[in-house]
């Protein structure tokens, strides 16, 4: 097994990960401030654990602290300047961190007050309102980056300046003291939705996360992986794919998915022949999955839940298949890889063996396998995720190897309450931006705008939200991106017949692929850290790996039986059957190979006949089928005349 490990130690994944991610860039302390943090997230996590177990508090209550927690650790642990040192914490984030407790936890203080008061502000309320989306706009500069600030700051002057805008997004305008009150004191503004779900579901599913971690869950997913598929043709390559598909049910980051398992396979792949621009590509592509792999999803997906009023069991049922076809393209693009370039897998004596894995740590997985069960049966998420994290503790103590001591549960406390502030600010923000969204009814402008610009044509207004998307999602964080897009392009798509689960996937979806798509590409990028790699061709190479990312969202609109919707399970088999040849044709055109090289033509005529397969339809299918017979005949004859002449050459 060393020789599978061996690499780890000449890789600074963490110099790495601070570098392409800003949530890892925190401060580094010991002393006080280090026992004072860890005390703080512990509070929080506490808190959370205690609301899920006994009951929230009102809604507003219960963000607020939520809120106050969060921003109180983020300005002790995300310093001002990035000049500023990462070993003490400057004055002045001690002062902003006071005021980001004492300012949610007024609406506390004077809760029955504002409610007497409903809508009129006094001085001091305007004060501490102005001062409030002052704090977030510093938390979020810090923790997620400038991108999204730029845009909630278009949306607040779009309030602002309503009557002076053109055209059909002009407004009656909103006066400053009730856009502060809509903003702060309700639960439609910074304690909207957004931070409503991330005070509940969220925060104890990434709690969760850090206890699977640190019960070992992500070395059992590489050792399986290797067992599974390390001997394979590009063994290393498809091990990548599938760790990093199962570290997605822990690790909600595509940078830190790369980090956790890319400092394994990375080099791993390098040592078997692979380039490293597409070693990093693979470990990118398939860590970039994760927050599309259910059962625990990114934290969009309970947003998801939330918008739609669907039960979270059927976000996961319906994300089951576009994640198979997402991992499956994957894995074929490494496979063919593998095979163009004549690569071959490691040795059966450097792997581990399935049996002795799943003897020794197979109880691992049954938190994970609980807390299907739990939502299967109507379990709320709350209490799905509070359950799971009993199970985790207990299931690691079954064996002396993966038991966890006391100070590892208090360490996992910490950890959680670290790995949420990212969302909390995300979701803070983005609840300034539903906020203005709610009060100008800016949703129903852009949706009719949007429509009137694709001429009310469906695939030009999914394109439109697609490069949307992908462009927010250069700086935007996911969860954000899928508030902001959804809030414009979802009313858009459900008014063109589009059901509202599709809709709201469809948008959610590109949100994802925008980590590994050029020029801004942080999951690519980080993999490019990792493998020494050009970032830019990483980039390109992971698109290729991902193309069906690109293509299977436009399939589930069109198609929402992809999504068990109206399905049955006839159409969902020949849909399965039909997308799998297709994605696998998909796949070879962008590699260039399937039995041998292909030519231009040949891969222009199995990409069409790929697509065709995957778009549903029995024409559709007939006319794929056709094409790739025509191009599998070429490539035969190719490889034939290919082999004839190695034996002549031999000879």
């Amino acid at each position: 097994m060393s020789s599978l490990t061996g690499s780890k130690e000449t890789i600074n994944t963490e110099e790495i990960l601070k570098k392409f991610d800003r949530e890892s860039d925190y401060r580094e302390l010991t002393g006080f401030w280090a026992k004072l943090i860890a005390i703080i997230a512990i509070a929080f996590s506490i808190f959370q654990l205690y609301t899920g177990i006994f009951g929230t508090l009102d809604a507003l209550k219960q963000r607020s602290i939520h809120v106050a927690f969060a921003f109180c650790l983020i300005f002790l642990l995300y310093p001002a300047r990035k000049k500023w040192s990462r070993s003490r914490i400057h004055p002045f984030d001690v002062f902003l961190s006071i005021f980001g407790v004492v300012i949610p936890m007024y609406l506390i203080v004077f809760y029955e007050d504002l409610v007497m008061r409903s809508g009129t502000l006094t001085t001091m309320d305007f004060i501490v309102g102005i001062i409030a989306i002052v704090l977030v706009f510093e938390a979020t500069r810090r923790v997620v980056g400038t991108p999204i600030l730029f845009v909630t700051t278009i949306f607040l002057l779009y309030a602002l300046l309503g009557p002076y805008i053109p055209g059909m997004l002009a407004h009656k305008g909103v006066e400053l003291r009730d856009l502060v009150w809509y903003i702060y004191f309700t639960t439609e503004g910074i304690f909207g939705l957004p931070v409503g779900v991330s005070s509940t579901f969220i925060f104890l599913f990434i709690l969760f996360g850090a206890f699977l971690e640190k019960t070992g869950m992500g070395q059992f997913f590489i050792d399986l992986s290797n067992a599974v598929a390390g001997w394979a043709a590009g063994g290393p390559a498809k091990v990548a794919v599938i760790s990093s598909g199962l570290m997605g049910t822990v690790s909600g980051s595509s940078c830190a998915n790369v980090a956790g398992t890319g400092s394994f396979t990375i080099p791993m792949m390098k040592r078997l022949g692979y380039k490293p621009e597409f070693a990093g590509a693979v470990e990118a592509a398939a860590s970039t999955g994760g927050q599309l792999m259910p059962p625990i999803m990114g934290a969009a997906a309970f947003l998801i839940s939330e918008f739609t009023e669907t039960p979270y069991v059927k976000i996961i049922a319906a994300a089951a298949i576009p994640a198979f076809l997402y991992y499956f393209g994957i894995f074929i693009g490494t496979h063919l890889e593998a095979k163009r370039l004549n690569l071959k897998g490691l040795k059966r004596e450097e792997l581990p063996s399935i049996r002795k894995i799943i003897i020794e740590r197979g109880h691992l997985m049954l938190p994970l396998i609980g807390i299907v069960l739990l939502l299967i049966r109507g379990r709320s998420p709350m209490r799905a995720a509070i359950v799971a994290i009993a199970l985790s503790v207990v299931c690691c103590m079954i064996k002396k190897a993966t038991r966890i001591t006391f100070r590892d549960i208090i360490g996992c406390l910490e950890q959680g309450a670290r790995n949420a502030l990212a969302v909390v600010t995300a979701c803070a923000c983005a609840g300034i931006i539903i906020g203005v969204v709610t009060k100008t009814g800016l949703g129903l402008k852009m949706g009719s705008m949007l429509i009137h610009i694709a001429r009310g044509n469906l695939l030009i207004t999914l394109f439109f939200t697609m490069i949307t998307s992908i462009i927010l999602g250069m700086g935007v964080p996911t969860t954000a991106n899928y508030v902001i897009t959804s809030t414009i392009a979802a009313p858009a798509l459900v008014q063109m017949d589009v059901p509202l689960l599709a809709a709201h996937l469809f948008c959610f979806y590109f949100g994802i692929i925008a980590d590994i798509t050029p020029p801004v590409a942080l999951a690519a990028f980080t993999g490019a850290g990792i493998a020494k790699a050009d970032p830019l061709k990483t980039g390109f190479n992971a698109v290729k790996l991902a193309i069906a990312a690109f293509i299977v969202p436009y399939i589930f609109v069109y198609n929402p039986e992809m999504l068990l919707i109206d399905s049955t399970p006839f159409g969902i088999v020949l849909m399965l059957i039909t997308s799998i040849i297709g994605i696998t044709c998909v796949a070879s055109a962008a590699s260039g190979f399937l039995l041998t090289e292909q030519s231009l033509i040949e891969r222009i005529i199995i990409l069409i006949g790929g697509c065709m397969l995957i778009i549903p339809g029995l024409e559709t299918d007939l006319i794929g089928a056709a094409s790739i017979a025509v191009a599998y005949l070429i490539q035969k004859k190719k490889a034939a005349k290919k082999v004839n002449l190695a034996k002549v050459t031999d000879t």
